[in-house]
């Protein structure tokens, strides 16, 4: 019987790495879950006992030997959060994993997530260890996420996954760009047999995001050397409105100016502040074939169709009567496909090196348009509009090839040392098509302006790399990881990293571990080549290109790479067989960290530079006359930037006997960011700043600086219960209508509960039912005084009700219910 490629997914990774676990053989049955290893309690994931390869070459390491903090999710953990959606599930688990729940214009068709309040840019995701391409869908618009053009993890089906391993330490020397924060690796299921999955349903208590998902996975072995395995799940996830009455709609004077304001749905007729609709199928398959006991071939690949749409600022009657004699209110529209596939085999040469060749592409493609719109120039200058729109096509794909050797070397030590190296190389591709020519005519089509010809343009990079890692074992209970990193991109040259990591264990329960290094991100390619024209109801802005002839105007010379320095430190506790504890420190500065500016007024702002008004000419755009406000917003090397935090995780496996057993955990993390530098405006924009309040905000506060899981997971015979509650710490931003007066939108401390009931009914079927936020809390309510002024001046922004920064959502509590099966 020749040796499986990959084993419970953990041995994936080694497709990474090229080591060997020693794995069954492929046409063993697939083990049971690492939830029947581990503690898996909501709340805090338990990694006793689950063999990790993220962040180490070394074979064999569990993550409670482990030199780095990282933890392991397994795919009960995820499939307990209740959510088809793998961003909440993880978000749910991991106290320094924080969700978007609302992005502003196309960033809420493609949410996304931040690991230790840095940027989403700023987490590296794998897939069974091999790098997983970006969304096309770049965030423009203001808030904690602006600039998130990470991986798209929805496109990854829960039930493809067997467990997930989250590494929170800085690894650019080990992986490259990118893990600044840490490290995402989705460890993909490999079993040889079985069918198992899930149809499950569920909405809002307060009404709105209907939710349907059916999932199933298959697998089975053409033959004892091979295996395959295949996942598919489809999705429907529905709107929801979570907003204010728009003042304009009440207005008095807006009432006997345009009677037919009181249409169906008076005076709800705004509902940008909510969830988008979508429909989202996948496909997941993970396979392996051994041609003989050294020599193995893999292959893995994701595919993945959306459609959604979200709604934008309703327009008033008066905006285009010829046509929306009610009023409108325009929705944005995704089209997206995106895929990935992963090719390659290992094997040994000699009688020590372990060999592995592997290549991945990977290739986002979405295709924005508008509905219910029109254009309002182009009806008045030539009696006719459109109201469907194809606004443009972002495309993103990557393409990386690696090759990795590795060997133990015997020299006298504790344990055999460990030798790795390797090679990279990787294309970068990023894409924006213009819209079509009515999208495009003067201001372009209401809520969402087609691409203009200068918008559009096609731009790569690509990078070579070279690494060596070196772990050894001097001494009994003493670790000594080093790796080390140089990269040469073809736009701005060179980056030299290293990493230093160690851990003495002094007995058996207890070992102190640290962590040095210094990283670095490169500028997406989204960041440095993105333009576009942003706008609402009675404002208009520029997102201006860093490498653009107007961003040179405002003294903006494109963008240069991000630095970092990480250290941490940490203690491992394992005061009995039932109980462990471990408690990390770390600090993370970053150096001309690239973040997106506050608004920099041409008109209409308290303070307004002309140079900004020349560069929206230089630009080529054209913008809404009738609008009172407009400027820019640029992507620039804009500050330095401080993290410190403290993260615990502590979990407790206890035994009741006829009463069942209970997983108890606690995990929790204390993170606190500070902008400690920021970068001098070009004089063509004072007194103007690059970051105004809201913008320094975004990044210090806008993320609880405390967030506490505390878990229960008791199980008795049939009948498991599943409890956690997630406590946030306050959050706050600063806001302002038009640059000067700020007013402060906080949420205070809240404790969310989640609860899930399940029931096996046989060996094959499990019926569960649970909620999110059991008891429906909200958020705090934007402040009281910014409302007052937007209502007074009849501003749309008076909608809002809730902040979009909220931790927790928007939405109050969600109710479900699932059917499980498994044969």
């Amino acid at each position: 019987m020749h040796k499986a490629i990959i084993t419970t997914g953990a041995a994936a990774m080694l497709l990474h790495t090229g080591l060997s676990l020693g794995a069954e053989p492929v046409g063993a049955p697939e083990p049971e879950p690492q939830a029947e290893n581990m503690a898996g309690a909501a709340g805090a994931p338990v990694s006793v006992g689950a063999v990790i390869v993220t962040g180490t070459r070394a074979s064999g390491l569990k993550a409670e030997n482990s030199a780095s903090p990282i933890q392991v999710l397994d795919a009960g953990s995820l499939q307990r959060t209740g959510q088809p959606d793998l961003i909440q599930a993880i978000a749910q688990n991991i106290p320094s994993f924080t969700a978007q729940a609302f992005g502003g214009d196309t960033a809420n068709l493609t949410l996304s997530a931040r690991l230790r309040g840095l940027s989403p840019n700023n987490t590296l995701v794998l897939i069974n260890g091999k790098r997983r391409h970006g969304t096309a869908n770049l965030a423009v618009l203001g808030g904690p996420y602006q600039g998130g053009a990470a991986a798209d993890l929805n496109y990854i089906p829960v039930a493809a996954i067997d467990h997930i391993e989250v590494l929170q330490d800085g690894a650019a020397a080990q992986y490259g760009t990118d893990a600044i924060a840490g490290v995402v690796n989705i460890i993909l299921k490999s079993n040889n047999r079985g069918l198992s999955g899930n149809v499950n349903g569920g909405a809002y208590v307060d009404g709105g995001g209907h939710t349907g998902d059916g999932t199933a996975n298959i697998g089975f072995a053409p033959n004892e050397k091979s295996f395959i395995s295949i996942t598919g799940e489809s999705r429907y996830h529905g709107y929801s409105d979570r907003g204010n009455i728009d003042p304009r709609v009440t207005a008095p004077q807006n009432l006997a100016s345009m009677p037919l304001l009181q249409a169906p749905g008076y005076p709800h007729l705004n509902k940008i502040a909510g969830d988008a609709q979508y429909h989202l199928n996948t496909l997941a398959v993970n396979a392996g074939y051994d041609i003989d006991d050294d020599t193995s071939l893999y292959a893995f690949a994701t595919w993945g169709k959306k459609e959604a749409r979200a709604y934008e600022n309703y327009r008033m009657p008066n905006r285009l009567p010829e046509v929306y004699p009610l009023g409108f209110s325009p929705k944005e529209t995704m089209k997206e496909i995106d895929y990935a596939l992963t090719a390659g085999a290992r094997g040994k040469f000699g009688a020590a090196w372990n060999w592995e060749l592997s290549t991945t592409y990977g290739r986002d493609k979405a295709e924005i348009g508008v509905i219910d719109s029109a254009n309002v120039s182009l009806y008045r200058d030539t009696g006719f509009t459109p109201t469907v729109f194809h606004a443009g096509t972002f495309i993103a794909s990557q393409w990386t090839n690696n090759f990795d050797v590795s060997r133990e070397i015997e020299m006298g030590w504790a344990k055999p040392s460990t030798f790795a190296m390797g090679l990279e190389h990787r294309v970068d591709e990023y894409e924006i098509q213009a819209g079509d020519e009515f999208s495009r005519y003067k201001e372009g089509s209401q809520s969402y302006p087609g691409f203009s010809l200068t918008d559009a343009g096609k731009h790569d990079r690509n990078n070579k790399a070279i690494y060596g890692n070196f772990i050894m074992f001097p001494i009994p209970g003493l670790t000594v990881d080093l790796a080390a990193r140089y990269e040469h991109f073809s736009d701005f040259g060179n980056a030299k990293v290293g990493k230093l990591t160690s851990r003495y264990d002094f007995t058996p329960t207890f070992a102190l571990r640290g962590t040095y290094s210094n990283g670095f991100r490169a500028p997406t390619l989204a960041e440095s080549y993105y333009s576009a024209t942003n706008v609402g109801p009675t404002s208009a802005f520029v997102q201006l290109a860093p490498n653009s002839a107007g961003a040179a105007l405002v003294g903006i010379d494109g963008l240069k790479p991000e630095a970092s320095t990480n250290i941490s430190a940490g203690i491992v506790l394992n005061p009995a067989n039932n109980m462990s504890i471990t408690m990390d420190a770390y600090q993370i500065k970053i150096r001309d960290r690239i973040v997106g500016s506050g608004s920099v007024y041409g008109s209409g702002g308290a303070v307004n530079s002309p140079a900004v008004v020349a560069a929206i000419l230089a630009n080529g755009n054209i913008l809404d006359p009738t609008v009172s406000e407009t400027g820019i917003n640029i992507f620039t090397n804009a500050v330095n930037t401080r993290s410190r935090g403290l993260e615990l995780v502590a979990t407790l496996n206890s035994n009741y006997g006829q009463y069942g057993r209970v997983d108890w955990s606690l995990a929790a993390n204390w993170n606190q960011v500070r902008v400690t530098k920021i970068n001098q405006a070009p004089a063509q924009l004072q007194p103007q700043t690059l970051l105004d309040r809201t913008a320094i905000s975004n990044l210090e506060t806008a993320s609880p600086k405390t967030r506490v899981n505390i878990g229960a997971l008791w199980r008795s015979g049939d009948w498991t219960v599943n409890l956690r509650e997630a406590i946030y710490g306050k959050s706050h931003t600063w806001e302002s209508p038009n640059g000067g007066t700020y007013y402060k939108n906080e949420i205070g401390t809240k404790a969310i509960t989640d609860l899930e009931v399940s029931y096996k009914l046989n060996p094959n079927w499990t019926l569960s039912a649970g909620a999110n936020n059991l008891f429906n809390e909200y958020p705090d309510e934007v402040n009281a005084e910014l409302m007052a002024v937007y209502r007074a001046n009849l501003d749309n922004a008076g909608v809002t009700k809730y902040p979009s920064f909220s931790p927790f959502g928007i939405n109050g509590g969600y109710y479900y219910a699932r059917a499980s099966f498994k044969f």
